[in-house]
């Protein structure tokens, strides 16, 4: 039973809202972002003695964000990202209004407070089609180790799915009679099947046949993709893994894993998917977020361009 904090203060309050998101059902990854965007908060409250969650108004949300825009990382000097920024106020934002509904709090005059606008940003340059084969090119040197580095980049391109999600796969989300994927608990907990070219599912095979069995061991369980010690990869070793061979093919292009992800999206619009097509294939639950992913195709626009434009025209 979900009891109410016994005082209210903030960290009790903040205690009681992750139980209450763990109520609801919302995934673990979910509440641990949450937990760790409210226990800054927390800490900001200790250090400016604001210590019950009745004090919290807008005056407060202003002065946090204050804080958040002044803020320097000790180890490089820079300041927060406005989406980081964003994203700490969003999270206390959600947080006074769950104490609210649940008649923490007895006014909502938190919801006045203005959060940062981000503004519309183009994602980083995507790789093209050449430019993908050029990097998955480059496994070939690494004799079994390759073969696997080559199943992990070809699903990631294949299938457009999630860093987490594809460290998450078994052994058993790979469907070799369908060509199909399946991603289990997804981004929002969603489960969602996802089509998985005929040729990415021959390299998939090769790995689990040749490479897999070299590298299981008692910590490997069902998972899909096993690092050199047999365990599950962690998120940022497969950031570098693909940063890695993305240097090695001597492309200046920034990103890793979603590079295969946008560019997946962007060549398939390049080649006529709809939209809403797209959008169920990267698994968005919001078509403006694919519109994010898959900015105006340069190809597209290249091709307009050179058709209708008088001075493109008048070179031909």
């Amino acid at each position: 039973m979900l009891i109410k904090p016994d005082t209210n203060s903030v960290e009790n309050c903040v205690c009681y809202y992750l139980q209450y998101c763990r109520a609801k059902d919302q995934s673990e990854k979910t509440v641990k972002d949450k937990a760790f965007n409210l226990a800054l908060f927390a800490q900001w409250c200790c250090i400016a003695k604001i210590d019950d969650v009745l004090n919290i108004n807008v005056d407060v949300l202003d002065s946090y964000q204050q804080y958040l825009n002044q803020y320097r990382k000790p180890q490089s000097d820079e300041p927060l990202s406005k989406g980081t920024r964003r994203n700490r106020l969003t999270a206390v934002r959600v947080f006074l209004r769950a104490l609210f509904v649940k008649d923490i709090i007895p006014n909502n005059h938190f919801e006045k407070f203005e959060l940062p606008t981000l503004g519309r940003r183009l994602p980083k340059p995507v790789l093209s089609e050449n430019e993908v084969q050029k990097v998955l090119n480059q496994t070939s040197f690494y004799g079994q180790t390759g073969v696997r580095d080559r199943a992990i980049m070809e699903t990631y391109y294949a299938s457009g799915i999630r860093r987490f999600e594809l460290g998450e796969l078994t052994v058993d989300d790979i469907d070799f009679e369908q060509y199909q994927l399946r991603v289990y608990q997804g981004k929002g907990g969603k489960d969602r099947y996802v089509p998985f070219a005929r040729k990415s599912c021959f390299l998939v095979y090769r790995y689990l046949r040749e490479v897999r069995p070299k590298l299981a061991n008692k910590h490997s369980g069902k998972t899909l993709f096993l690092a050199n010690n047999g365990k599950p990869f962690r998120p940022t070793q497969l950031s570098e893994l693909v940063a890695k061979y993305i240097r090695l093919a001597d492309i200046r292009k920034g990103g890793a894993c979603n590079q295969y992800r946008h560019a997946a999206a962007t060549h398939m619009v390049d080649r006529g998917a709809d939209i809403r097509h797209v959008q169920e294939f990267l698994g968005h639950a919001d078509l403006s977020t694919t519109q994010v992913y898959v900015h105006v195709s340069m190809a597209k626009l290249r091709e307009v361009y050179s058709n209708t434009h008088p001075a493109a025209l008048s070179n031909q």
